[in-house]
């Protein structure tokens, strides 16, 4: 059932991949979603045991890990290192295999109505079942080398998937972006995985993990780097925390993810939501045994989570493409995720990693329907008034939003949406943490999530209430943004909210899935993730480290830091009402008021410039201007060309040698024989 688990996406793939011309589009899409289904229906039916039914069947305790292991192949024999490819289904796997699983099969269902017009459709398939295979091989990853091998084959879909609609400049650049920026982060994570190696002396994670449960009687190992003196295990986490920077988007190497909006929506819904950026946050739970071990690295990663959770929330303040404001909002969570990674409640981030699947997947799905019905407009400017014209969207959509926000009631265990329940136990870790770190992370995530509150309802109000605003006639208060994704149909921007429509059935079923899940998720798993210690213990099994003291001080913080982030909740949805509601022109004004402010929220705090001032364009000077030169004047004009020349100046010589005429040879001959007797008798010592 494993195997079948995680090879049936790849089936998909290839059939698809390599009939889909022969068998047509719609038995490709049949395939690859029917075999999507049995995935998630097998995923659910290894998941639940764990969760209601006391552990893993078939799991053997390895020391205090309960884990199932299924040998696939011998892989590497290199000396004495004997490396097999194994799945390794533990908690931590279970969760992930239903997350990856649940929300691909509904995109698949979902793609079928969604891109039921692209003649290119079978290949669009044939991509998404390829990355939910990558996704699975990562996620059931037994050592450094499968979860490598998982890591960059969901880099090479995504870039695959973004660039999908590869004759649109815009979708390329994306692509590539996305490539290149994750390339950085996967040269960290690979230096990581080398440095594990020599450090630990295991490229398994159980070698590996027992290593560094040693290091507390032995001591940490120094690792000596141009005469400093290190310590081997916060730069090898460090490392492998740069590789979960680029995959998660973290602030630094976050870039690529507003720009993946180019992709068809539903690859934002996989990609972007549920799957492959959260897969920085599952390396890190994965590897908590050894990110334990160097508390500066495990502080590091809280840092740059609760800035990511702050900087991407105010970028989303003033986006205006419907689908790069939930993708900024998907970075900001991310953002809490590694918080809770950082401060140590593990159980938390993945809690938060299992419920944001479920809401952000509901809202891009939502998002893509908003687009479907709009005739491929993205712009929340030219939207409004569309809940009468697709209800059963703006409802689902609604759920999204109030299970994005954490609208529940704080100290119950059953009242709120998903978001709620794992958002506001990342916020009361982080205040547990303590000290300066603790606070600065606490207050960056409470004022996070105001701004999430403000630009989701902000969201709301534009596309589903008010009056319709035909192009050109928004509210004014934002200048157009030249990078918003716009499909390459063409249509009328002034009637197309009087064609709106609702969207088809096959694209309404995943909402339904999605929305119970939004709803649900949260009370019913909350037990599990982080309520009692001794029920996250008997969940976790050992698959990650739960730390007892960290959990009950979360338990534990001030009334007032509970409700901090239901406050801040409240505060945003008033806000967001008050401007776009009732005093609609009050934003064009503040932007008016507060140009420079509102430009460097637009523009991203101007990373792009910043690194393209810095990076791209002295590269291409570089290229232009050095390599280029040495590759003409040196390689192609002295060697290669030069040494062509002179092939032919010394075959034009002999070509004059060969005249075809026999006196000339005659003489030829005449002139050898003399050369020789000369040389014989020079020889020999008669002159």
């Amino acid at each position: 059932m494993i195997q079948a688990i995680v090879f049936l996406p790849l089936i998909g793939a290839l059939i698809a991949g390599l009939l889909g011309r022969t068998i047509g589009h719609r038995p490709s899409e049949y395939i690859t979603t029917g075999l999507l289904l049995i995935s998630a229906v097998l995923s659910w039916v290894v998941f639940l045991p764990v969760a209601f039914g006391g552990g893993l069947v078939g799991a053997e305790v390895d020391g205090h890990t309960a884990v199932l292991k299924v040998e696939v192949m011998r892989w590497i024999q290199v000396g004495d290192m004997d490396l097999r490819w194994i799945l390794r289904v533990d908690t931590l796997t279970a969760i992930m295999l239903v997350v990856v699983n649940t929300v691909s099969s509904l995109v698949h269902v979902y793609s079928i109505g969604y891109m039921a017009d692209d003649p290119h459709r079978n290949r669009f398939f044939a991509y998404l079942s390829l990355f939910t295979f990558a996704m699975l091989m990562l996620v059931t990853a037994d050592n450094f080398l499968q979860m490598f091998f998982g890591w960059e084959g969901v880099g090479l879909a995504s870039y695959l998937l973004i660039g999908f609609w590869y004759t649109r400049p815009s979708a390329t650049a994306a692509a590539m972006k996305a490539f290149i920026v994750n390339r950085v982060g996967d040269f960290g994570f690979a230096l990581g995985i080398f440095g594990a190696f020599m450090v630990l002396g295991h490229i398994d994670f159980d070698g590996a993990f027992h290593a560094a449960g040693e290091f507390a009687t032995t001591g940490l190992p120094i690792m000596q780097f141009l005469g400093w003196q290190l310590d081997a295990m916060t730069v090898v986490c460090l490392l492998l925390f740069m590789g979960a920077m680029g995959k998660s988007a973290q602030f630094l190497l976050h870039t690529w993810l507003p720009d993946a909006m180019e992709g068809p929506t539903p690859v934002s819904a996989l990609i972007h939501a549920a799957t492959m950026v959260t897969a920085g946050v599952f390396m890190v739970a994965r590897l908590s045994p050894l990110f334990e071990t160097s508390p500066f690295a495990m502080t590091v990663v809280l840092v740059i989570g609760a800035i990511t959770a702050f900087f991407a929330a105010t970028v989303g303040l003033v986006q205006n493409d419907i689908k790069r404001v939930i993708a900024y909002s998907t970075c900001s969570q991310l953002g809490y995720m590694f918080v809770a990674l950082g401060a140590g409640a593990y159980s938390a981030g993945i809690f938060h990693l299992f419920t944001h699947a479920f809401f952000k997947a509901l809202l891009f799905l939502g998002a893509g329907a908003v687009i479907h019905a709009m005739h491929h407009e993205q712009d929340m400017r030219n939207m409004g008034g569309l809940r009468k014209k697709i209800p059963i969207t703006y409802a689902m959509m609604m759920i999204g939003t109030l299970a994005l926000t954490g609208v529940g009631i704080p100290g119950s265990d059953f009242l709120g949406f998903a978001g709620f329940f794992s958002k506001d136990s990342i916020i009361e870790a982080a205040y547990a943490v303590g000290g300066n770190t603790g606070m600065f992370a606490f207050w960056l995530l409470v004022i996070a999530a105001l701004f999430t509150s403000f630009y989701s309802w902000r969201l709301v109000h534009l596309t589903f209430h008010g009056t319709p605003r035909p192009a050109g006639h928004g509210h004014g208060d934002h200048t157009h943004d030249d990078h918003a994704a716009h499909d390459d149909h063409g249509h009328d921007h002034g009637s197309a909210y009087d064609h709106a429509h609702e969207a088809p059935n096959v694209m309404l079923v995943p909402f339904y899935v999605l929305g119970a899940g939004a709803v649900l998720a949260g009370a019913v798993f909350y037990g599990m993730f982080f309520h009692d210690v001794e029920h996250i213990q008997h969940f976790f099994a050992g698959s990650i480290v739960v730390d007892h003291e960290l959990i009950e001080a979360a338990h534990h913080v001030p009334l007032w830091a509970k409700w901090s982030a239901t406050i801040a909740m409240i505060i945003g949805f008033v806000a967001a009402y008050f401007m776009y509601i009732s005093r609609p022109e009050l934003p064009g004004r503040l932007a008016a008021t507060n140009p420079g402010l509102y430009q460097f929220l637009l523009n991203k705090w101007y990373f792009d410039e910043l690194y393209d001032t810095i990076f791209v364009k002295p590269a291409l000077w570089i290229g232009r201007a050095f390599w280029k030169g040495f590759d003409d004047w040196l390689i192609d004009d002295k060697i290669t060309e030069g040494l062509g020349r002179r092939v032919q100046n010394v075959t034009s010589w002999m070509v004059r040698l060969q005249s075809g005429y026999v006196y000339h040879y005659a003489f030829a001959m005449l002139i050898g024989v003399a050369a020789l007797l000369t040389w014989a008798i020079a020889a020999g010592g008669l002159i």
